[in-house]
C-alpha cells in the first residue's frame, strides 16, 4: 500500500490484529473489555494515520475464505468499525495464530523499511502475543499498547483465571523481553507532532 508522501521510511507500522466481530458482546468468543479496547485502538490507528504511518489490518480468515475483505462473510469475522481498514492500507489475512505464519507480513514490513512494530489487538494470550514474539525474533523493536488489548478468561485443571489476570500475566511475560509494553497515554505523549517532520 502507498503510504503518505514522506521521503524517508517511517520508523514504525501499526499492526492491529484481528479486532472482528465475534470478539464483541454476542459474539462466539465474547472478550472481556473488548469495546472499550477496540475504541483505544481505534485512537492509535487515527495517531497512525494523520501522521502517515502504516497501519496494517490483519483479519482472522474463516475456514472457506479465500482471502481478507471488507465486506467478508460471515459477517462475524468482519473488522470492528472503530479499526476499519481505509483505502490504500494493507489487510493482510491469517488461518493461524502467529500473523507471520503463511501470510504476506514479513514482507510487507520488510518492504516498508520500519525498524518497530506497534501491536494493538485481540487476543492478548493468543494472536497478539504471537505476533509480537515472532516480531521480536525477526529483529524488529516491538511495542505493545496494553489498553487496546483484551482477551477472556482461561481454564486450566479446573481453575478459571479471570481475564484480567491472563491479560496481565501476558504483558507481564512480553514487556522487557519480548516487547515495550506501555498504555495508550504514555504511547501517544510520546509521538511527535503531526504536523512536523517524523525523524
Amino acid at each position: 500500500a502507498a503510504i503518505g508522501g514522506a521521503a524517508q521510511a517511517p520508523e514504525q507500522a501499526l499492526l492491529v490484529i484481528d479486532i472482528q466481530g465475534f470478539y464483541f458482546e454476542g459474539g462466539a468468543v465474547a472478550l472481556v473489555g473488548s469495546e472499550p479496547a477496540a475504541e483505544t485502538a481505534g485512537e492509535l490507528v487515527e495517531a497512525f494515520r494523520t501522521r502517515g504511518w502504516p497501519v496494517i489490518h490483519v483479519q482472522h480468515l474463516p475456514p472457506d475464505a479465500e482471502g481478507p475483505a471488507v465486506d467478508i462473510e460471515p459477517v462475524a469475522y468482519r473488522i470492528h468499525p472503530a479499526v476499519a481498514p481505509r483505502n490504500g492500507e494493507t489487510l493482510i489475512g491469517k488461518r493461524r495464530a502467529n500473523a507471520f505464519v503463511g501470510t504476506d507480513l514479513g514482507k510487507t514490513l520488510e518492504t516498508l523499511g520500519v525498524t518497530e512494530v506497534v501491536v494493538v489487538g485481540m487476543q492478548t494470550h493468543m494472536c497478539v502475543e504471537a505476533a509480537s514474539r515472532a516480531a521480536a525474533d525477526l529483529g524488529y523493536r516491538v511495542t505493545v499498547v496494553g489498553d487496546a488489548c483484551a482477551t477472556r478468561d482461561l481454564e486450566f485443571g479446573g481453575t478459571t483465571v479471570a481475564a484480567a489476570d491472563v491479560h496481565a500475566s501476558t504483558l507481564a511475560s512480553l514487556d522487557g523481553t519480548y516487547a515495550r509494553v506501555v498504555d495508550s497515554a504514555t504511547f501517544l505523549s510520546g509521538l511527535p507532532s503531526a504536523e512536523g517532520d517524523v525523524q
